[in-house]
């Protein structure tokens, strides 16, 4: 069995689709203790709950139980906050290398270099190859070159932005790989092979393709049962609104431009303010750390079960969190979708090490045959009626109130 070291594990996204991809995860590390007993409980791995700054090469071979050379694959998904959206729309920047966050690409670099395993794959946010904001991905391509030099390897680095929604995750998640081969081997990303039918567009580019409709939320969560879990129940000031927006929308359903009524000005809340999955779409993208109006939410008009969002980061079924929801959802909101990490590693595994492709992927959702019924919409809250009125659209393009600060 191939084997793997896992750095920045968290609760285990890529570690799950590696082992469903025939890799053995052989030590893990990770600081942070809830996802480390998680960790523990649910799959047994080697974990070392330390700062990888604090974890030298030769402990970290030691604990896998390998040498210098010998680990088949490296993975890992470095903290993203230095490079993310969310930095440029509250400021119009982020401190990207400057953020002491963004030691961990060193730290990443330097087990690739000293364990010299045999492929590599890094995983981060989109923001990392934005335009003039890509000093954190020429750093790590030049760290590659550095490496190759000083200790006579030959790795590549290839590296594309993937949209998981189009390869079978029931959920938009777009996310920057970058995968290398100690041998000079180059890697070709795989093809999409799910697409949007629902808007009968742009079909002159999928012709000749036969690729899937995206696997839905419907497809993902429609037969669990309803959790009856209080904890999931809303709160806050605009909890009461969410039952008056229809599947799919979010607080835009109630300005001047959609069917609801002129509560809010136009693009003036973040996207996933009181968004709302819809059973005919793909999730949107799981916040890490929401507010308590930040969705998506369940059509049912409460938050989503810690089930339910494994299940749409594709992660096997059977999982148990021994923590707060709140720590459950960071943790599940921070980790790559397990399907997306499957199909890479099935690419590394034929690429890299001449082994075949499997047919069928273990973690792809299956499809949900039983009828979707919308959810129907209540009325607007008594409430809520003294803020319908003429309010102002967002002046910008969507990058947020920071960017139009920074250009003025």
């Amino acid at each position: 069995m191939l084997k793997a070291i896992s750095l920045f594990s968290g609760v285990g996204g890529l570690d799950f689709g590696f082992e469903a991809a025939g890799f053995k995860t052989s030590v893990a590390v990770e600081m942070d203790k809830y996802c480390c007993q998680n960790m523990r409980e649910n799959q047994g791995w080697v974990v070392l709950e330390e700062a990888i700054e604090n974890v030298s090469t030769e402990d970290l071979l030691k604990a896998a139980d390998l040498k210098v050379g010998e680990a088949d694959v490296l993975i890992g998904g470095p903290p993203c906050q230095p490079f993310s959206k969310m930095g440029y729309w509250s400021t119009g920047d982020s401190k990207r290398l400057s953020d002491p966050r963004a030691n961990t690409l060193i730290e990443y670099l330097r087990v690739l270099e000293e364990a010299q395993p045999k492929a590599f794959l890094l995983e981060n946010v989109q923001g990392m190859t934005f335009s003039n904001k890509d000093d954190g991905f020429k750093f790590l391509l030049d760290g590659i070159e550095e490496i190759n030099q000083r200790a006579g390897t030959n790795y590549s680095s290839n590296f594309k932005v993937l949209n998981a929604a189009e390869y079978g995750v029931p959920q938009h998640r777009s996310r920057f790989f970058l995968i290398g081969c100690r041998e000079g081997t180059e890697f070709s990303f795989p093809e999409i092979t799910h697409k949007d039918q629902s808007k009968g567009e742009n079909e002159l580019l999928f012709e000749g393709k036969n690729l899937k409709p995206f696997n839905t939320a419907w497809d993902a969560i429609g037969d669990l049962p309803d959790p009856k879990d209080p904890t999931l129940n809303l709160g806050g000031k605009w909890a009461d609104l969410l039952p008056s927006i229809p599947e799919g929308e979010n607080y835009l359903w109630h300005t001047d431009r959609k069917g609801g009524l002129p509560i809010f000005g136009w693009r003036t809340r973040y996207w996933n303010f009181l968004l709302k999955l819809s059973k005919k779409l793909p999730s949107w993208t799981i916040a890490a750390q929401p507010g308590s109006a930040t969705g998506p939410f369940h059509w049912n008009n409460r938050r989503l079960s810690p089930e339910e969002m494994g299940r749409l980061q594709t992660f096997p079924d059977g999982l148990t969190y021994s923590c707060h929801l709140r720590e459950v959802q960071r943790m599940i909101g921070n980790a790559v979708p397990s399907l997306m990490a499957e199909i890479l590693a099935s690419e590394i595994k034929y690429q890299f090490f001449g082994m075949s492709k499997r047919r069928k992927y273990k973690l792809m959702p299956k499809k949900n045959e039983k009828r979707a019924i919308s959810t129907a919409v209540q009325p607007v809250d008594q409430k809520y009626q003294d803020l319908v009125g003429c309010h102002k659209a967002h002046p910008g393009t969507g990058k947020g109130p920071g960017a139009i600060r920074q250009s003025s």
